[in-house]
C-alpha cells in the first residue's frame, strides 16, 4: 500500500511575461515569501516559486487560453477569512462566494492569469 503524506507543493500556469504580475499577486497581495527556484530547472519555463505553509506553490509559463474558465483551482487554507477578501477587495480583484460547505467558510477569486483560488477557514460548528 502506498502512504501518502501530504501535498508538497502545486503548480499553476502564468504567461512566460508574466513574472513581475505573479511576483507583485503572490508577494504583495497574499504575502507569500518567495524562494528561489533551483538553478537545475533553469530553461524549463519555472517562473517562481513561493512558501505557502508547509507546502509550496510553483507559477510555471505556459500559454493556456482556457485558464480563465477553468474549474482547477489551488485552495489556501487562511486565518482569517474576511481579511484576506477585504485585501483582494482592496487590490482590484473580484472574490464571489460559492455554494456552502458545513463547517468550512470560503470564496474564489482569480489571479492575474486567470487561475482559480479557492481560500478557506476550518470552522467549529
Amino acid at each position: 500500500m502506498v502512504a501518502v503524506k501530504r501535498i508538497q507543493h502545486v503548480s499553476i500556469t502564468a504567461p512566460l511575461d508574466g513574472t513581475e504580475v505573479a511576483r507583485s499577486f503572490y508577494a504583495g497581495v497574499l504575502g507569500l515569501r518567495e524562494k528561489p527556484v533551483p538553478a537545475s530547472l533553469a530553461g524549463l519555463n519555472i517562473l517562481l516559486w513561493f512558501d505557502a505553509g508547509p507546502t509550496e506553490l510553483h507559477i510555471v509559463a505556459e500559454d493556456d487560453e482556457t485558464r480563465g474558465r477553468s474549474r482547477r483551482h489551488v485552495c489556501f487554507e487562511v486565518d482569517d477569512l474576511a481579511a484576506v477578501r477585504a485585501r483582494l477587495v482592496a487590490t482590484g480583484y473580484q472574490p464571489y462566494d460559492a455554494a456552502p460547505i458545513p463547517g468550512r467558510p470560503r470564496f474564489f477569486c482569480r489571479d492575474p492569469f486567470g487561475n482559480l483560488l479557492e481560500f478557506m477557514v476550518f470552522a467549529e460548528e
